[in-house]
C-alpha cells in the first residue's frame, strides 16, 4: 500500500488532491452525523454551537478553515511536504462544511432539512466526483493528452478540440444532463451521448426547442417516467441514508 502511495499519489504531484479528498469526505461524514444527532436530540452529543442563544451554522467554521487552509496552501512552498498536505486537508474540511450548507447561502434562509436544503447534498456528491476523476489522473478537457500533442499540432488545432468538447458538455448541461455535461468535461465520449440524446423535460434545450404537444415532447416526458425518475428515487434513498430524510417527508 505504501509502495502504491508514494507512486501513484505522491510521485504524481496528487498528495495535496488527496488530502483535500480525504479531508472532505471525512468532514461531510462527520458534519452529517452530528446534525443528525442534533436532529433526534441524543443527550450525549454536544449539540449546536448557540453562544448567547445565538446559533453559529458550520458555514462558518467552513469558511474560516478554508481561510486557513487556502493561505495556509499559498505560503507553503513545498508541494509534497507534510504542511502541504496539513493545508490541503484543512482547505478540504472547510469546503465540505461550506457545502453542506450550500442551499442555506443560496436561499439565504435556513432549509437544511427541507426538500430545498437537498441541493447541499447534490452538490457535495457532484465535488466529490469530479475530486476523485481528478484524483484518477483525468483533466478536464483532456488538458494534459492535448497539450502533448499540441508540440505537433499546433495551438489552433487544441483550441478547437477544447471548443468543441466544451460546446458537447454545455449542450449536455442545457439539455438538464448534470452529470453528464460534468462527467462529460473529463469523458468526451460521455458529453457527446449527453448532446446528442433528447433532452429532459423542464430544460432550458427543451423549453426553448420542443413545442408542447411536439413529438420530441412526448418521447422526453416518457424517457423521463421510464428512465429518470427510478434512478431519481434511488438517488433520493442514498441521499436520505447518507444525510438524512428532510422533514417534509418525516
Amino acid at each position: 500500500m505504501g509502495a502504491w502511495f508514494s507512486r501513484e499519489i505522491a510521485e504524481t504531484g496528487r498528495l495535496r488532491l488527496f488530502c483535500f479528498f480525504v479531508a472532505f469526505i471525512a468532514a461531510f461524514l462527520f458534519i452529517r452525523f452530528s446534525v443528525r444527532m442534533i436532529r433526534k436530540q441524543v443527550r450525549w452529543w454536544p449539540g449546536n454551537v448557540t453562544p448567547g442563544g445565538h446559533h453559529v451554522h458550520h458555514v462558518v467554521f467552513g469558511l474560516v478553515f478554508m481561510c486557513v487552509g487556502g493561505v495556509g496552501g499559498l505560503a507553503v512552498t513545498d508541494d509534497s511536504s507534510g504542511w502541504a498536505a496539513a493545508a490541503a486537508a484543512v482547505f478540504g474540511a472547510g469546503t465540505a462544511l461550506v457545502l453542506d450548507e450550500f442551499a442555506l447561502v443560496l436561499h439565504l434562509k435556513d432549509v437544511y432539512w427541507t426538500e430545498q436544503g437537498r441541493l447541499s447534498v447534490e452538490v457535495v456528491f457532484v465535488t466529490v466526483a469530479l475530486c476523485g476523476l481528478l484524483l484518477l489522473g483525468l483533466r478536464p478537457l483532456g488538458a494534459d493528452e492535448l497539450g502533448h500533442r499540441g508540440q505537433a499540432e499546433g495551438g489552433w488545432n487544441i483550441a478547437g478540440v477544447l471548443v468543441f468538447d466544451l460546446g458537447l458538455a454545455v449542450v449536455a448541461l442545457l439539455k438538464g444532463k448534470t452529470w453528464t455535461g460534468l462527467i462529460g468535461l473529463f469523458i468526451g465520449i460521455v458529453a457527446l451521448v449527453g448532446a446528442v440524446r433528447l433532452a429532459r423535460p423542464g430544460s432550458p434545450w427543451a423549453r426553448r426547442r420542443y413545442r408542447p404537444g411536439s413529438r420530441k415532447e412526448r418521447r422526453a416526458l416518457a424517457r423521463e417516467r421510464r428512465y429518470r425518475r427510478p434512478v431519481e428515487r434511488l438517488a433520493g434513498a442514498v441521499g436520505d441514508f447518507v444525510a438524512g430524510r428532510p422533514s417534509s417527508r418525516d
